[in-house]
């Protein structure tokens, strides 16, 4: 059976898909799952932000095949783990939990670096292509520490 693990940001099409193709591509997929979904509705269906695509491609990683889904109460029961990108997301996704078992799987991203200090992973839609960047070297960190912690416990 597979661990599945969910990041969730707003819009689902920048922070969050370049964590969910970043982890992925440093998990086995046979024991792994990685997926992603935004607290808002805006982006249901659509592709990555052109800008998340390019700073993925330029690092190896395609999520051009990745569509945005909204955050629903079905994913507490669906994912083991629930990665926020930021307090704003902490609150909205942890506000549909029905339990303290739900609560307690959403995690803020930046915890696996900064442990308790609750860094949000800055939103790069309204900035340039260099905060993407800094976005997906902030989540390569985060998710190398991630990536060995859960391969360790699950293997």
């Amino acid at each position: 059976m597979s661990v599945k693990i969910l990041m969730v940001c707003l819009g689902n099409i920048c922070r969050s898909p370049l964590a969910e193709g970043i982890l992925a591509s440093k998990l086995p997929k046979d024991k792994f799952i990685v997926d992603s979904a935004g607290t808002g509705h805006w982006h249901i269906g659509k592709q990555p932000d052109e800008r998340s695509i390019t700073t993925a491609k330029k690092n190896g990683i395609d999520i051009t095949n990745q569509r945005g889904q909204l955050f629903t109460p079905k994913h507490f029961d669906t994912f083991d783990y629930i990665f926020v990108m930021d307090g704003s997301n902490y609150d909205d996704v942890t506000s549909l939990a029905k339990t303290e078992t739900h609560k307690s799987k959403v995690q803020l991203i930046l915890n696996e670096l900064f442990p308790g200090d609750n860094v949000d992973v800055p939103d790069p839609f309204y900035g340039l292509q260099n905060g993407f960047d800094m976005v997906y070297e902030m989540l390569d960190e985060a998710t190398d520490l991630l990536a060995k912690k859960l391969i360790e416990k699950h293997s």
